[in-house]
């Protein structure tokens, strides 16, 4: 399993942990329910660890939501 360094993570989510925490849970529930994985890992890697990864690598990206009216 890769160490993910949490610095090299924020910069990709606005700089809010709370963002980052947000995107990756996300992202690990949509690989944990069958979506296909877009970074190579063991199949016995968690989840929420593909997901840090794939974040780590700009392979997924923070968007800001757009407002209602």
């Amino acid at each position: 399993m890769p160490y993910i360094a949490v610095e090299n993570l924020l910069d990709k989510s606005a700089s809010s942990v709370y963002k980052l925490v947000i995107l990756a849970s996300k992202r690990a529930l949509e690989i944990a329910e069958g979506q296909p994985r877009l970074s190579v890992a063991d199949p016995a890697t968690k989840p929420s660890t593909v997901a840090l990864q794939e974040i780590s690598e700009n392979k997924i990206q923070y968007q800001k939501a757009k407002e209602e009216k």
